[in-house]
């Protein structure tokens, strides 16, 4: 859903002065603006993973280390 779409399906409430102070959105757009936004940010936290460098154990030897497996 582009943002547009977004913006067309909401309702602003208003305050006494007349001021736009809050929205309203349908249960299934406001579910589907949550999984965005933690697509968003669980793309951020791995950005963030692959960024530490580590140093990588190939899987054969950590299973030895861990004793699995032998």
């Amino acid at each position: 859903m582009t943002v547009a779409e977004i913006l067309k399906s909401v309702k602003f409430v208003v305050n006494p002065n007349g001021q736009q102070s809050a929205v309203m959105v349908d249960m299934n757009l406001w579910e589907q603006i949550l999984t965005v936004l933690e697509d968003a940010e669980d793309a951020d936290e791995m950005k963030q993973i692959r960024a530490i460098k580590e140093e990588k154990i190939p899987w054969n030897i950590a299973k030895k280390e861990l004793k699995l497996g032998e």
